[in-house]
């Protein structure tokens, strides 16, 4: 049977053969930058967007990966192109770009520091799994903000996307204390409300979409989305600190995410936001994502979609 095929170090490979060092500092330390794209209608989504904040992350962790953001990209397209055609009907797919620091056969994390070592790069795909977001398509998610707090700036800039998720992990391991199906909502250290562990958190009060700002939030792709449509559509976008108060007296919250692209958020902390079910803002910016990439999100996502 076909088989899905990886990019890794160059390297075309089958998905069963590609394979990680465990000795690779993506591994011990965790030091890994990384994307998520996806696919409409199999075509890859706002790649060079995608690539471009990899590239940027990639300076500022100071990973020389030997190609242009231009070479990545070709092989991205045909490991897409290959991928997608072993899809079922109306199948999409999610594409993740990781680099890592390389392998370090010392094997002793900080304590082998010194020692030279080459970038991993991989790209490799993974067919979108619609129905795990279906329910939250129609009722909405529970957002409960938990005691773990986000790394703050001061430790590494927020722009960058990478791996270190421990807080992540912790943060939604908590949440789902209180409900399983609950996302976690991380504050800042001050109380400020940031992002959950995969998705920018907006709110709409009085017509207005309002954003945490950026001082500790990842400015992502769909946020940047959200951002254009919303100036089409003739909805200010604001950003400012937001604290849980008023996330709670909020007209509508959002979640804005790659695999995706909206989600309403219609309870915090156990508490009703407005009536508790998706708001008038939520779906004119999921009609109009729709209509622009020519498919129906929401019906995808509910596996309506024709």
């Amino acid at each position: 049977m076909p088989e899905p095929l990886v990019y890794l170090n160059g390297r075309k490979l089958r998905a069963s053969q590609a394979h990680v060092a465990i000795y690779d500092l993506g591994v011990v330390m965790g030091a890994t930058v990384t994307e998520m794209t996806r696919t409409f209608r199999r075509e890859p989504y706002r790649l060079d967007d995608h690539l471009a904040r990899l590239y940027r992350s990639l300076r500022y962790v100071r990973f020389d990966i030997g190609l242009s953001q231009a070479e990545l990209a070709d092989a991205s397209r045909e490991l897409v192109a290959h991928n997608a055609a072993l899809l079922p009907e109306g199948g999409e797919l999610g594409l993740i770009h990781f680099v890592t620091a390389g392998e370090n056969a010392l094997y002793a994390g900080s304590a082998g520091g010194g020692a030279k070592t080459t970038p991993t790069v991989c790209a490799h795909t993974f067919p979108l799994p619609f129905d795990l977001w279906s329910n939250k398509m129609r009722e909405g998610v529970h957002v409960i903000t938990p005691s773990i707090r986000h790394v703050p700036p001061q430790c590494y800039d927020p722009k960058m996307k990478y791996r270190s998720r421990m807080h992540y992990y912790l943060a939604d391991q908590e949440a789902r204390l209180a409900d399983p199906d609950a996302v976690a909502l991380l504050l800042d250290l001050a109380g400020n409300a940031t992002e959950t562990s995969g998705a920018n958190f907006l709110i709409v009060e009085r017509g207005a979409i309002v954003s945490p700002t950026l001082t500790n939030t990842l400015p992502g792709v769909s946020r940047a989305t959200v951002i254009e449509l919303a100036a089409r559509l003739g909805i200010p976008f604001i950003e400012r600190d937001v604290q849980v108060f008023s996330v709670i007296n909020a007209d509508e919250a959002l979640l804005a995410s790659t695999p995706y692209c909206l989600l309403p958020v219609t309870k915090i902390n156990g508490l009703p936001i407005a009536d508790g079910r998706p708001g008038p803002i939520f779906r004119r910016l999921l009609t109009a994502w729709s209509r622009d990439v020519g498919v129906d999100i929401e019906k995808q996502i509910l596996g309506e979609a024709k």
